[in-house]
């Protein structure tokens, strides 16, 4: 992977925005403009983050498949049209989530580091593709705490791409790929008892 030469440790933009927080409303405008040449990860990151918030789950959602869509695409920053990104963004209740969370990222931030350098475009698409899926997944299924585990691998898997750790990356990926095959039969050994029961 090509490393950025302004290359900013996740959890230190991040809590650069959460401690300068803009005058008005924050909006995805906003948002972009703050994160720098990393807009892609970070982006997807703060969304997973926040769609681990029960209640919003499923605007952060919407939010990641437009990312992951355009990733899947291989665009090399994030375009939303002007609606959305002058819209308002809910922020109620994420503030305590975001600050556990900057805590975490500094902690996993000394085990994870460049390593194992993969092609970026093709990284970028492959990831995009996983965090679409898994996006699927958290909208179909708004159940209660259900959103947890989707939300946590997409964060997991953006940290590692932010911070170009290639072996992590892949097993992120992989660990993504098996929770979806392991639900997906779950559910289908499900639908096929009640089916024969």
């Amino acid at each position: 992977m090509v490393l950025e030469h302004d290359f900013v440790p996740a959890s230190v933009i991040l809590q650069e925005l959460h401690d300068q927080p803009p005058t008005g409303p924050v909006t995805l405008r906003w948002l972009m403009g703050r994160l720098r040449q990393q807009s892609f990860g970070m982006f997807v990151m703060i969304a997973a983050i926040v769609a681990i918030v029960p209640g919003i789950s499923v605007v952060a959602g919407l939010l990641l498949l437009v990312a992951a869509f355009q990733m899947m695409l291989g665009h090399s920053e994030l375009r939303v049209p002007a609606w959305m990104a002058n819209r308002e963004l809910p922020t109620r209740h994420v503030d305590d989530v975001i600050q556990r969370a900057i805590s975490i990222l500094a902690f996993l931030e000394r085990i994870i580091y460049p390593r194992l350098a993969i092609p970026p475009q093709a990284t970028k698409r492959v990831v995009g593709a996983t965090i679409f899926v898994l996006t699927v997944r958290l909208l179909l299924m708004p159940l209660s705490l259900s959103n947890v585990l989707p939300a946590v691998l997409i964060a997991f898997i953006s940290l590692t791409y932010l911070e170009h750790d290639g072996v992590l990356l892949i097993i992120a990926l992989l660990g993504a790929c098996g929770f979806l095959v392991l639900e997906f039969g779950a559910v289908s050994h499900l639908v096929f008892t009640m089916q024969n029961g």
